[in-house]
């Protein structure tokens, strides 16, 4: 009965033509190359022998508990990034709705900051770190999720710039919020705060990532089995209606599941911009709009990206390392100018 819940609209698979799974095929590869690649490369150098050689164990210490569970959370949360970009922008038919850019990260990110300044007085480590966290992320997406949707319906192209309004007004006030959280924190939350809101992956360990990962697998499991809908909801919501989709089911579900996967990404690895963006608009130009081929392509893509990234902040200053959300913006700003004019054009 689970797997039949999971799996019954995962059949709209057979509505991509030869070239959509080819290129979904060459996402895999290139993904599995990355990862390979990302977990080999570094300030400290590693090989696969490294595993088997018992003098080499300080080697095998770093691989194994910090190296893999890094670039792990890197994939995961660039596919979740990507695929929940490219829900919301099906959702709201609109080609800018990206978690960082409407606000939506800003939100987890305002839930996660609450927590780590002002609940670490309140609650107990271990339920601060695996649970609270998460929560009052997934609860600050939602949240703004739930706004821009109820302030941009009924607008239809318009909605873009009623959009974007919006996403700026959350931005803001967030800003503002984290900006009275950092006055009140102490030198150490401060320190934490600070890098966390500029993006980085450096604090991942299995203890940490294991329940978060699990979640984010199953939601985007579960957001994939909506593609067939979700290409009918771009006909518009009567028709969709006409053609058999229960709507505000539909809603709900691109929602909370978005809000699910960002607001854990988010908890996980501080604030991350541009990915939900630029990722789903690539893969549309190099595959087609099907939301069947764009939900597991824009995964796979925005996994490989963001190991991109992080190898790059991790490599570009060793043996420093730059914050990966600074990789993303300097990459995802010129490709939200272009896309600005490409549609002004049009």
């Amino acid at each position: 009965m689970i797997l039949k819940f999971f799996t019954r609209d995962l059949v709209s698979c057979r509505f991509l033509n030869h070239f959509q799974r080819l290129t979904l095929l060459l996402f895999l590869i290139a993904m599995l190359v990355i990862f390979i690649l990302s977990i080999t490369a570094g300030s400290f150098g590693f090989t696969f022998n490294d595993l088997f050689n018992e003098a080499k164990q300080l080697n095998r210490t770093v691989f194994l508990e910090i190296r893999i569970p890094r670039v792990i959370l890197a994939a995961f949360v660039g596919a979740s990034l990507g695929i929940s970009g490219a829900s919301l922008q099906g959702l709201f038919r609109n080609p800018l709705a990206d978690p960082g850019l409407i606000g939506v990260s800003a939100g987890a990110a305002l839930g996660a900051s609450l927590i780590i300044v002002i609940g670490t007085g309140f609650l107990p480590d271990f339920i601060l770190g695996v649970f609270a966290l998460p929560i009052s992320a997934i609860i600050g997406a939602s949240l703004v999720i739930s706004l821009l949707y109820i302030l941009t319906r009924g607008f239809g192209y318009r909605g873009i710039t009623y959009m974007l309004l919006v996403g700026i007004a959350v931005n803001a006030f967030v800003s503002v919020a984290i900006g009275l959280l950092t006055y009140m924190s102490s030198d150490a939350e401060l320190r934490g705060l600070t890098f966390w809101t500029m993006g980085s992956f450096g604090g991942a360990s299995w203890y940490l990532i294991l329940p978060g990962l699990t979640i984010i697998a199953v939601t985007i499991i579960w957001l994939i089995s909506s593609a067939r809908k979700l290409d009918l909801l771009q006909l518009g919501e009567s028709e969709a209606h006409r053609l058999g989709v229960d709507v505000k089911k539909l809603k709900f579900k691109v929602i909370i599941s978005s809000a699910i996967i960002v607001g854990i990404s988010v908890s996980l690895s501080g604030m991350i911009g541009f990915v939900g963006l630029v990722v789903p608009h690539l893969v549309r130009l190099l595959g087609g709009v099907k939301h069947s081929y764009l939900l597991p392509g824009s995964a796979l893509f925005g996994a490989s990206l963001m190991m991109l990234a992080d190898l790059l902040s991790r490599t570009s200053i060793q043996p420093a390392e730059l914050p990966v959300g600074l990789v993303t913006s300097a990459i995802g700003a010129p490709f939200f100018l272009w896309l600005i004019f490409r549609i002004r054009k049009t």
